[in-house]
């Protein structure tokens, strides 16, 4: 029989349209005013935290409506935004520095649809406000690391073969290795090139002295940035998760740039010390050769380097790294048993294990904790970007007196300076330090404005079209506004369900337009329908042969525009891939809802009945 859809596609209809209904309703409830606390400084927050949090905010006449401990947050909501400042200085100051306050909204959404999954749609940073951070990574920083480590290993493997060379040095052309005649030349090159090919070897032997110089491989160089960008990446997210930030978005942009995205989050100074701190730690022995005559000289060994202590004078130690701070894997500030700050250090297994071994053979012999740290220094490069300086200093110098393993402790910092290195060694060292080339902080009101003028254009775009569709096709014009709010609902509804999609204000453009094209597709078929009626066609089969031969077209024309906002994703970044996400839900729930929701409804009222003419 023409135009009746078999039962079960009729229910499917049905289930997939009550689905993206469901999903979307949490989006109806509006939210909570909340502040946010996370223990980032070896605290934890705990039920005794809660408990004085909401005694606290009690005795200042602040109403808590719901207070939350969930993985070591606490969210405590209360009832407006007056009353949440009030709350946000009343926590800070009752806790101390040892968490993290922050200002946060948090969904309103009833205990029993977010028992079943329901979720309201997450708001990018032009709706919900906060700051925006472009951070560029200085790659000459990653290479400069990885000669140096590459030097250490040419030194420990030509001792290793018993290769004499006369010395190892970085030059303008290279890595250059200095030997004494020809034969342990060829040896070394032998050698080091059955060790990888990561690393280029040339010949630069003239004038009786023997040269090898070592440069890095255009493949292994590749490698190397596009590691430092993904370890730095990482390390930003985690120092973003010890900022105890809400949604927050870390993403590349190109080969040496991440964007940082803070919802919420609107005080830039923090955000930007903890994000764009590179300290990090090295161990080095201390050349006890090298007396005070001797540094003030600068009379010292070629494998040693002159450094500034903090407590104030200078100390030689070799060149050579024993322990990075790549291998911390946990930090925490403490006090000794004279109450003086310190940081106690805890180590992956192959770091405890280089360190049980360095300490084991030096016993008795100083270990100096180099603190390393680059800052702006308001010059600019050549290239016009920001030129930072490296800053190295001796923080402590200790003997040795036992073989240690994975577990250790600094000293020689104040109490400020132990709570920050603790947070950042935590949080990982960055591979190279990065620079914040463009930042922009979106106030919370305008983000307010933004969703409203968003939805204003929504609204009026709508409304046109629902009057228009109305008047030009009657009947079936209501059919077709059925479909599109039903449309509107289920983009609503998928952008809940997906975990990772984020609604921003070109977001909101994007499914504006999906407005105006959902209704192409019923236009289509409506015209079609008409054409078969002015050709003789009976009603049943002008239905029929109107949704049949217009379902190509509409197929196509979607096709098209989906494969444009796919790559629109793949290529653009933030507000960009914004609009695409919701570009492509729209086009999938436009189609469904146009060729089949709407052919389901016509099927029910006009299929298989005997009608001699159409509302169209």
């Amino acid at each position: 029989m023409l135009n009746k859809y078999p039962m079960w596609k009729n229910v499917m209809v049905i289930c997939i349209i009550a689905v993206g209904f469901f999903y979307a309703i949490p989006n109806l409830y509006s939210e909570d005013y909340a502040v946010q606390v996370v223990g980032t400084r070896g605290a934890e927050v705990t039920v005794a935290t809660q408990s004085a949090v909401n005694d606290v905010l009690t005795s200042k006449n602040i109403t808590v409506k719901r207070s939350e401990l969930e993985n070591g947050q606490l969210l405590v909501r209360v009832m407006d935004g007056d009353q949440q400042l009030l709350a946000k200085e009343a926590i800070a100051d009752a806790l101390g520095d040892k968490y993290t306050v922050a200002l946060n909204l948090a969904p309103a959404t009833p205990e029993w649809l977010e028992a079943m999954g329901g979720s309201p749609m997450k708001l990018g940073l032009d709706l919900r406000g906060g700051v925006h951070f472009l951070m560029e990574v200085k790659m000459g920083e990653a290479v400069r690391k990885m000669v140096e480590s590459k030097m250490a290993d040419f030194r420990t493997d030509l001792r290793g073969e018993r290769i004499r060379y006369a010395g190892i040095r970085e030059s303008a052309k290279g890595i250059e290795i200095k030997f004494r005649d020809a034969d342990n030349l060829a040896k070394a090159e032998r050698f080091l090139k059955s060790r990888g090919n990561d690393m280029v070897f040339t010949d630069s032997s003239s004038d009786g002295n023997y040269y090898l110089i070592a440069n890095l491989s255009e493949t292994y160089l590749k490698q190397v940035k596009e590691e430092a960008l993904q370890q730095n990446i990482t390390t930003i997210r985690n120092r973003v998760n010890e900022l105890g930030v809400a949604e927050p978005v870390v993403q590349r942009q190109g080969a040496e740039r991440i964007i940082v995205e803070l919802p919420g989050v609107q005080d830039t100074a923090r955000a930007k010390e903890i994000l764009g701190a590179t300290a990090s730690i090295e161990f080095h022995m201390v050349d006890e050769k090298a007396d005070a005559a001797a540094i003030a000289s600068g009379r010292i060994s070629a494998n040693a380097k002159i450094y500034d202590r903090r407590q104030g004078g200078q100390v030689a130690l070799y060149k050579e790294v024993m322990l990075s701070g790549t291998h911390i894997q946990g930090a925490q500030p403490s006090f000794d048993e004279y109450s003086r700050p310190q940081v106690s250090i805890n180590l992956d297994s192959k770091g405890g294990s280089i360190f049980s071994n360095v300490t084991k053979d030096n016993i008795g012999k100083p270990m100096a904790t180099l603190f390393i740290e680059y800052k702006d220094n308001g010059a600019k490069n050549p290239d016009g970007s920001i030129k930072l300086e490296r800053i190295e200093e001796v923080i402590s110098v200790a003997t040795i007196q036992a073989r240690l393993g994975r577990n250790f402790v600094i000293t020689g910092l104040d109490h400020s300076e132990a709570q920050n290195l603790a947070l950042l060694l935590r949080a990982g060292a960055l591979i190279a330090p990065v620079v914040i080339v463009e930042e922009r902080t979106i106030g919370p009101s305008l983000g307010a404005q933004n969703i409203q003028n968003g939805m204003e254009a929504m609204i009026w775009g709508m409304a046109v079209v629902l009057i228009f569709m109305l008047v030009y096709y009657r009947a079936f014009g209501l059919i077709a506004n059925l479909a599109l709010t039903a449309n509107l609902v289920m983009v609503v509804g998928v952008m809940s369900m997906i975990p990772g999609a984020v609604l921003t204000l070109p977001g909101i453009a994007g499914m504006v337009l999906t407005v105006g094209m959902a209704v192409d597709g019923n236009v289509l078929i409506y015209e079609r329908i008409r054409e078969e009626l002015r050709n003789g066609r009976s009603v049943q089969q002008a239905i029929h042969e109107g949704y049949g031969n217009a379902f190509s077209t509409i197929a196509d024309a979607n096709i098209t525009t989906f494969m444009t906002a796919l790559i629109l994703f793949a290529v653009g970044t933030g507000a960009v891939k914004g609009f695409a996400v919701t570009l492509m839900i729209g086009i999938a729930t436009s189609m469904f809802t146009a060729i089949v929701g709407t052919r389901a409804i016509v099927n029910a009222v006009w299929g298989g009945k005997r009608v001699k003419k159409l509302s169209i």
